[in-house]
């Protein structure tokens, strides 16, 4: 089963770049993306733009374009994983070791009709 794992920080929480915490919470980053790998689990992941995205709504025949993010929240979306796992509770461990789990929160969601190339 395919799952998307939408990682999200509270601004002004977790650890600062280029403090050592930072250095130590990219190391545990970096093992768990090798251990994904090792596992066969990784499909994709990347890290996202903070601060720039792009909100289209069509209502009728008329396409908005705002900038933005505009989300209703107080977390920031900053990063994703696509994983092949068997089933919510293996997603759900993976998410556990996510530091943004300490520190903000991992949205876990079923892919339906994922395709990859």
């Amino acid at each position: 089963m395919h799952y998307l794992l939408q990682f999200t920080y509270r601004p002004g929480e977790g650890p600062v770049e280029g403090t050592p915490e930072y250095d130590a919470e990219m190391k545990v980053w970096h093992d768990l993306n090798e251990e994904l790998r090792e596992s066969g689990q990784y499909i994709a992941a990347s890290g996202l733009q903070v601060d720039a995205a792009t909100t289209v709504r069509k209502t009728g025949g008329d396409v908005t374009v705002t900038d933005g993010p505009y989300a209703e929240t107080k977390e920031v979306l900053f990063s994703f994983y696509i994983l092949d796992v068997p089933d919510l509770d293996a997603a759900i461990a993976v998410a556990a070791k996510a530091p943004a789990a300490a520190y903000g929160s991992v949205d876990i969601r079923p892919m339906v009709g994922a395709a990859f190339a």
